[in-house]
């Protein structure tokens, strides 16, 4: 420091001689000035700056790791408040879909247009005022909030398992991680679906039911046995040897005898297309929501799409993590998300519509997938497993939006 002192002085020299004590204040001057450009976080922390202004200094934020309960509990809690708001701005539109799906005899005139689901919600209006248009809702809410959460919470753990830097983040395994964590959530709620779609289904607007009557109808439904083949059949049909079609025959009688055709096995209607479906559903889902996120913070639409650092909150601004998109960014990345995922699986979801309502369609015979979609494909053609595809569209994308958008506010909110 001694040395830069006199060529700092220097620099400035005048004709004139420098008395002895004035140079002695300009080498002094000189130091403190050198000192504060090699040492700027001394000024910094005794007064504020134009970058404290952008950046909190000195913020003490607490990391939750991923692997920790507080983490979990937190991140359950945001995806069920998440899931029971997407729910709560769809619900109308979710009760005609499922009208629509299970074949309702009052509402078929409606299928096949545009306008049939705004006609539905009308007719629905007229019947029941805005109660009809909610009936199941309450059903809803209480199966959506574990779901939800657990999707959520299950998702956010997986992930971390799977995808543990960045030359992992790749399109499989943001797909195995939301798939496994949409069947996750299948196995924990899934009476909880089977009550809400008996409750929208039900259109008799003399007697209003409630979840009680709903379970006590389902418990005490029988359905007939399904005939199990003969060993006849098998072999003219299947083309298997004698031996064969006699012992399948005998296996599916016994299975046929012992497996249980009321009480709580009834909740379970259609689980096994609701599994298959949740696996293109959530995957999709998760995967393209994560996709669309990644371009919208590429360096060229970045300027557009994500948060301002003047604009984020102390929790936003926390290390590893991705940049906060804007609002609207947000939301068209959960869009597109709800629009693929429903491209993806809506077929088993017609499926299982009609599987779950089975108990009050035709003779109550419980029907297996296949049975089912052979009816469909008998009935109306490929097309009947579209059918009310857009207002699938119509509800699903803004839920799926609207769901991504507020999981993200309230992992903020929550600071995870």
């Amino acid at each position: 420091m001694s040395a830069a002192a006199p060529q700092h002085a220097g620099s400035d020299k005048q004709p004139r001689s420098v008395p002895p004590h004035e140079s002695q204040e300009m080498t002094r001057a000189s130091s403190s000035s050198s000192s504060a450009d090699e040492h700027p976080p001394v000024l910094a922390a005794f007064g504020p700056s134009d970058h404290a202004s952008v950046v909190p200094l000195g913020t003490s934020q607490k990391t939750i790791p991923k692997q920790s309960w507080e983490y979990a509990a937190r991140s359950g809690v945001a995806g069920g408040v998440a899931a029971c708001a997407a729910k709560t701005v769809v619900a109308p539109l979710d009760r005609v879909k499922i009208l629509f799906q299970a074949s309702n005899p009052q509402f078929q005139k409606y299928t096949g247009s545009w306008t049939g689901a705004l006609r539905a919600i009308a007719d629905i209006y007229r019947q029941d005022n805005v109660r009809g248009l909610f009936r199941g809702h309450s059903a809803t809410l209480l199966r959506i909030f574990p779901y939800g959460g657990i999707k959520f919470l299950a998702y956010e753990q997986i992930r971390a398992v799977v995808i543990r830097g960045k030359e992992q983040e790749t399109p499989g395994r943001r797909f195995m991680a939301g798939a496994a964590s949409g069947c996750a959530s299948v196995f924990a709620t899934y009476p909880l679906e089977v009550i809400r779609v008996r409750l929208a289904w039900e259109t008799k607007g003399k007697t209003q039911l409630t979840v009680r009557d709903i379970c006590h109808t389902i418990y005490n439904e029988h359905p007939p046995a399904p005939r199990p083949p003969s060993a006849a059949s098998l072999q003219a049909d299947a083309h298997v040897p004698r031996s064969v079609a006699t012992a399948l025959s005998a296996s599916s009688t016994a299975l046929s005898t012992v497996t249980l055709r009321s009480g709580l096995s009834n909740f379970f209607r259609g689980f096994t297309p609701t599994l298959w479906g949740m696996l293109p559903y959530a995957g999709t889902s998760f995967l393209t929501h994560d996709m669309a996120g990644d371009f919208m913070r590429q360096p060229s639409l970045a300027p557009h799409t994500v948060l301002p650092m003047s604009e984020r909150s102390q929790k936003q601004l926390a290390p590893n993590k991705p940049p906060p998109l804007r609002a609207w960014a947000e939301l068209i990345t959960g869009a597109l998300a709800g629009f693929v995922s429903q491209t993806a699986s809506y077929p088993l979801e017609v499926v299982r519509r009609r599987m779950q309502v089975g108990g009050v369609v035709g003779d109550g015979h419980r029907l297996t997938m296949v049975e089912v979609a052979r009816d469909i494909m008998r009935d109306r053609g490929y097309r009947g497993f579209f059918v009310g595809l857009g207002i699938g569209y119509v509800k699903v994308v803004p839920m799926v939006a609207t769901s991504f958008y507020v999981y993200e506010r309230m992992k903020v909110w929550f600071g995870i």
